[in-house]
């Protein structure tokens, strides 16, 4: 069983996606009317802008949705998934893959959802960083104990795992997570504490969109970051959407139950190939591939 994977935040780089555009007619229309939706070029960006100009939020998240989801509808024929799950903003990406939403509707989320994580991120200093080498349990027993706000906040496979919360309590935990024998425990360069209780200004924001919006029934299922397993109900689908802003990316559960339910090859569909290695660090059995063209 093919299993396609969409990648989420940190994948971008530039000139992304130029290559579509100019090879095909379907990715054309689609960037330009992208650019109709969002009110700027963001093709211009994406071609032509700097690594600075890409990390912009306005930018970042529309542009590996686009990039991933283009290219999906670009494989035509070809692209057949029997499963589909994305990192964080990239399962937004594999919700169109999958007939849950239609690009438009999705694309409006994705950049309502990127406005709305940066104004949370503005209301308190916050970040996140990343523990490798230490027991999940471990860290999230350690995060317990800190005061403030921290938790775990990517699960992304056995031994690497990322936190998220205040600026304070993040480093406390780092200091914590070294001294109990993680390998490293290092702040990333991100703007604000993802999938964490500090995401909920965001949350409540993106609810209101997402329940205003239609959910059609899916051609196959997905693995959400929320619940871990196999979702085919629109409804619950939806509920799971909402949650996933303040809840924590189960990445390595998503990955394992794919496993069990028979996923015999993972396609990573957008930017960069990091969902690859984590899925070959899960299962080291596993065939991955980039989708092409």
């Amino acid at each position: 069983m093919k299993a396609y994977v969409f990648p989420g935040q940190g994948a971008q780089f530039t000139g992304m996606g130029q290559d579509l555009y100019e090879k095909s007619p379907l990715a054309k229309e689609l960037f330009e009317k992208a650019n109709d939706i969002l009110g700027f070029s963001i093709t211009q960006t994406m071609f032509e802008g700097t690594a600075e100009d890409l990390k912009k939020t306005k930018v970042t998240q529309p542009a590996i949705f686009l990039h991933s989801v283009i290219l999906s509808k670009v494989l035509g024929d070809t692209f057949k998934p029997d499963m589909v799950a994305g990192h964080s903003l990239g399962e937004f990406s594999a919700l169109v893959a999958n007939g849950t939403l239609k690009f438009e509707d999705a694309l409006k989320l994705v950049s309502k959802r990127a406005l709305a994580m940066q104004k949370a991120c503005e209301l308190e200093e916050s970040t996140m960083a990343a523990v490798l080498g230490l027991e999940d349990h471990l860290v999230e027993a350690i995060c317990a104990d800190i005061k403030g706000t921290v938790v775990a906040a990517n699960y992304n496979c056995p031994g690497q795992l990322v936190i998220s919360g205040d600026l304070l309590a993040v480093e406390k935990a780092c200091e914590e997570l070294k001294e109990r024998g993680a390998k490293r425990a290092m702040i990333l360069p991100v703007g604000g504490a993802f999938h964490s209780p500090l995401m909920e200004p965001a949350r409540e924001e993106l609810a209101a969109a997402i329940e205003e919006t239609e959910f059609h029934k899916p051609v196959c299922p997905i693995y959400q970051n929320v619940s871990t397993f196999a979702v085919t109900d629109s409804a619950e689908i939806k509920k799971n959407l909402i949650f996933q802003l303040t809840a924590p990316v189960k990445w390595t559960q998503s990955v394992q139950n794919m496993i069990k339910d028979g996923a015999s090859e993972f396609i990573e569909v957008g930017p960069g190939k990091v969902l690859q290695g984590l899925v070959k660090k899960i299962d080291r059995s596993a065939e991955v591939r980039s989708a092409e063209v």
